[in-house]
C-alpha cells in the first residue's frame, strides 16, 4: 500500500514515547493494566493515522468512530500493559487497517525486547512477504506443522503452570511472553509455529497481527478453530474468547486441545 511507510514512521515515533516511559527513573506511570502512556500514544497515533486515511477508528483507549466507512484503523497503543508495568519487556504497539472488515495492513512494533532490540514487523496488501526492521522477509507458514523443534508463543501466565503448558503445546515447546500482538507478529515472521491467547481478545489486540499472518500465508482462528472476523461492532469488541495464529495445520490442532485444564480449580 502506498501509505505503509507513513504508518511505519508513525508507529516508530510512538515507540520512542513508549521507550522513554519505560526508562523513567521511577518506572512507568500507572497500575494494573492501565498506563498513562497508553492514552498519550493513542492520541498521537489517532491524529497521525486519520491524517493518512480519514476513516473509521477503533482504539483501545480513546473514543471509537464507526460510521460504516470502507476503511477502519484499529489501534492498541501498548499491547501487554500489565506486563509493561510489571517490568516485563515485550509489549507492543499494534496498528492495523481494515477494508470492508478485512485486514489489509498491519504494523506491530516492540520497542523494548529482551534480546532482539527494537523490533517492528509490517505488511500491507500487495506486498510480497513482510518487512522486518526495513528488510524484506519471505516467511511461508502454510506448509508448516507442529514439530519438536517448533515454538508456541503463549502469555507470561504460562510460567505458573509449566507442566500443563508443555503438555498442551507438545510436541512444540511453549515460550511465555507479553503481548498477543507481538506473539502473532513473531509467528508471522517465522520465529514460531503459532501465537496463542487463551483469554478474550478484541480487534485492537489482533488485527495488525492478523494482517501480518495473511502476508505470511498463515491464519488466525478462534476457540472453535474457525477464522476470526470483524464484521460487527460486537465482534470488534470481542473477536474471540481464545485465538490461535500461525501455520494453518498447527493452529487447527492447537484450537482442538483441552485448554480448560489450565483454568480448572485445584482440588
Amino acid at each position: 500500500m502506498d501509505y505503509l511507510d507513513q504508518v511505519i514512521d508513525s508507529v516508530l515515533a510512538a515507540g520512542e514515547i513508549l521507550a522513554a516511559e519505560w526508562q523513567r527513573p521511577d518506572g512507568p506511570r500507572g497500575a494494573g493494566d492501565k498506563a498513562d502512556v497508553d492514552i498519550e500514544i493513542e492520541h498521537v497515533l489517532r491524529a497521525d493515522l486519520l491524517g493518512i486515511v480519514n476513516c473509521d477508528f477503533w482504539g483501545e483507549e480513546t473514543d471509537s468512530r464507526l460510521t460504516g466507512a470502507e476503511f477502519c484503523w484499529v489501534v492498541d497503543p501498548n499491547d501487554g500493559t500489565a506486563d509493561f508495568l510489571s517490568g516485563n519487556r515485550g509489549s507492543a504497539i499494534s496498528v492495523g487497517l481494515l477494508r470492508n472488515s478485512e485486514p489489509v495492513l498491519g504494523v506491530v512494533y516492540a520497542p523494548i525486547t529482551d534480546d532482539r532490540g527494537p523490533d517492528y514487523i509490517a505488511w500491507g496488501i500487495g506486498l510480497s512477504g513482510l518487512l522486518r526492521n526495513g528488510k524484506r522477509i519471505e516467511p511461508y507458514l502454510s506448509n508448516q506443522t507442529l514439530t519438536p523443534g517448533s515454538q508456541v508463543l503463549v502469555s507470561t501466565a504460562a510460567k505458573n503452570k509449566p507442566k500443563l503448558n508443555a503438555e498442551l503445546c507438545a510436541p512444540a515447546t511453549y515460550v511465555p511472553m507479553p503481548s498477543i500482538a507481538y506473539r502473532l507478529a513473531l509467528a508471522a515472521a517465522g520465529e514460531a509455529i503459532a501465537g496463542v491467547s487463551l483469554v478474550p481478545v478484541g480487534a485492537h489486540d489482533v488485527v495488525a497481527g492478523h494482517a501480518l499472518l495473511i502476508g505470511a500465508h498463515g491464519v488466525l482462528l478462534n476457540q472453535n478453530g474457525l477464522p476470526i472476523t470483524y464484521s460487527t461492532q460486537a465482534k470488534l469488541s470481542q473477536v474471540s474468547s481464545r485465538c490461535f495464529g500461525g501455520a494453518p495445520e498447527a493452529c487447527k490442532k492447537l484450537s482442538q486441545r483441552n485448554w480448560e485444564k489450565l483454568f480448572a480449580k485445584q482440588g
